[in-house]
């Protein structure tokens, strides 16, 4: 491969432990539970015509071939949400309880075949089983969640009339009808099929494009939805490329949920503007860290390791700014440096590995340019910083950079990829100032001895989640709760009552009891307004009306 080429020229191996000393070899079948046949079944169930081109998938670990998969054109997305919209009439008419047992099965169905996932995941995205795993545990806290608080959050609710006694009032959510959703590669089971289930339960249809890099994933969270008795043709996935099916997804569809890049999503929402239609955008981030004076510097060492490397840094709520007080930063720096030495990398399916391989040729290269750029301009590399083609043709050792400067592209861009650029503090206010210097909002984390003074501080902090005492899993596993960015990071949030809500379209309906909001027959307008006039100033003084 041509990038296994370029890795070689761009930097030499070393200073990592891995799991392996030479390329992994392609074999017959990915894995025992993954041969030909069972991913050309997968393959199958993509809502593309006949006859179209396809284009293999290879896997990032050690560029195996996967399967062919085809490429969709517009008209096989508007024959999808067609068929999606015949569909969706006959399943927004079902009440939320009778939705909510096939998710229920779902998430039974997911946790009963992790094994085969997870092994999917990791072929298709290069990540440790254990990043895998999150991805796993999303989908049946998702699932669970929502498949409980459907039918409360989807319920009637009576609202305050404009004339109390007299005006009945009730708040209905209906259902947008046809969800288009575009889903990237880095988590391609949470951000596929977990986030379809709130869509779904909420009475609407989905179709969905997956990245290029991922798609049996999703296909593979289709196959199980159905088995668990989502009606055929309710979620539907069009393989393809964005540029040439997104036009068509957007134009045809209610609503649109986007995760990606932040200069992609400018577009979705511009495009989803211009057809007058919603839109979620999740996009990118560029993470601070704070550690303080009285953390326990055990515990934020490895808070840093999770956060920092999770995924091979892959993460949008990953982090790449770490601020440390200086009066622990040596400390500090030198048991993460030695954790980042000690960590395992790989290219195996098993629970050995502790990072494993960037998804891509272009994940690389932008890696390896940013390091090389801070380096070339004075920082100093205190881990890392290689690329590793003997265990795979997109391994990159976790980086630890110090002495970053705003002259240095890592400094502001974001990477997403296992690069963590280092800073010293001196009081708090410095280090709110610098975490929130940043065009992105999206997760945050402080670590301290006083969980009030790490409250106080969370709340200065301008971004969609922070916790205290963890790098991402308290915020993005505590699901009752909304989560999404500010400022560049995005629009709307998942999880939460808005993680549903926000697939359907609020509908106020009053209904006027004895007499309308009108003048009696024989009443003047001028008399009837200064009634009305006297008991607006009445209501004023009612308890539970103020």
């Amino acid at each position: 491969m041509p990038q296994f080429d370029e890795s070689r020229r761009l930097c030499q191996s070393g200073g990592v432990k891995s799991t392996a000393e030479t390329p992994a070899r392609p074999a017959a079948d990915p894995s025992p539970r993954l041969d030909r046949d069972r991913i050309a079944r997968l393959v199958g169930r993509a809502a593309v015509a006949p006859g179209r081109p396809t284009s293999p998938a290879r896997s990032p670990l050690d560029g195996r071939v996967l399967g062919d998969v085809p490429h969709g054109q517009p008209a096989d997305v508007e024959a999808a949400i067609a068929r999606a919209r015949h569909v969706q009439d006959t399943w927004a008419h079902q009440t939320p309880e009778e939705r909510a047992r096939i998710f229920v099965r779902f998430h039974d169905l997911v946790l009963e075949r992790q094994d085969e996932v997870l092994d999917l995941i990791q072929l298709e995205s290069g990540k440790a089983r254990k990043h895998a795993f999150e991805e796993v545990a999303d989908t049946a806290l998702v699932s669970r969640y929502y498949s409980l608080r459907a039918a409360e959050l989807l319920a009637p609710v009576r609202r305050r009339g404009v004339i109390p006694g007299l005006t009945l009032v009730y708040e209905h959510h209906q259902p947008k009808g046809v969800v288009a959703m575009i889903a990237p590669w880095n988590y391609p089971l949470t951000l596929s099929a977990s986030e379809a289930v709130p869509a779904l339960l909420a009475g609407n249809a989905v179709v969905m494009k997956p990245d290029r890099h991922t798609p049996l994933t999703a296909l593979w969270g289709l196959e199980i939805l159905e088995e668990a008795g989502l009606p055929p043709g309710l979620l539907q996935i069009v393989t393809g490329e964005g540029a040439v099916l997104a036009p068509s997804l957007i134009a045809g569809s209610d609503y649109v949920s986007f995760t990606g890049r932040v200069a992609t999503g400018r577009h979705v929402a511009a495009e989803a503007g211009r057809y007058l239609i919603g839109c979620s955008l999740e996009l990118g981030g560029k993470n601070p860290m704070i550690v303080l004076a009285d953390a326990d510097l055990d515990r934020a060492v490895d808070g840093a390791i999770r956060g920092c490397f999770s995924s091979a840094g892959q993460l949008c709520i990953s982090f790449e700014r770490l601020f440390v007080h200086e009066t622990i930063y040596h400390r500090f720096l030198e048991r993460f440096v030695a954790a980042t030495q000690a960590l395992r990398l790989g290219p195996g399916l098993d629970w050995d590995v502790d990072m494993g391989s960037l998804v891509s040729g272009n994940q690389l290269e932008k890696t390896a340019a940013h390091v090389d750029d801070a380096v070339r301009h004075g920082a100093t590399l205190e881990a890392g910083g290689k690329a590793r083609p003997d265990l795979g043709p997109y391994f990159f050792e976790p980086t630890i950079l110090s002495g970053v400067t705003p002259a240095m592209k890592v400094y502001a861009e974001e990477t997403f990829g296992p690069v963590v650029s280092i800073y010293r503090f001196s009081s708090i206010n410095q280090a709110v100032e610098h975490a929130n210097e940043s065009p992105y909002g999206l997760n945050a984390s402080v670590w301290t001895g006083d969980t009030d003074l790490g409250r106080r501080i969370a709340e200065r902090l301008r971004c969609g989640t922070v916790n205290v005492n963890e790098a991402y899993a308290a915020a993005w596993g505590s699901v009752d709760a909304p989560m999404g960015g500010f400022k560049d990071s995005g629009l709307g949030r998942r999880h939460g009552a808005e993680g549903l809500l926000k697939y359907t379209e609020a509908q106020t309906i009053a209904i006027q009891r004895v007499a309308p909001i009108a003048p009696p027959p024989g009443i003047e307008d001028e008399t009837f307004s200064r009634f009305f006039t006297k008991t607006l100033r009445l209501l004023r003084y009612v308890p539970g009306l103020r």
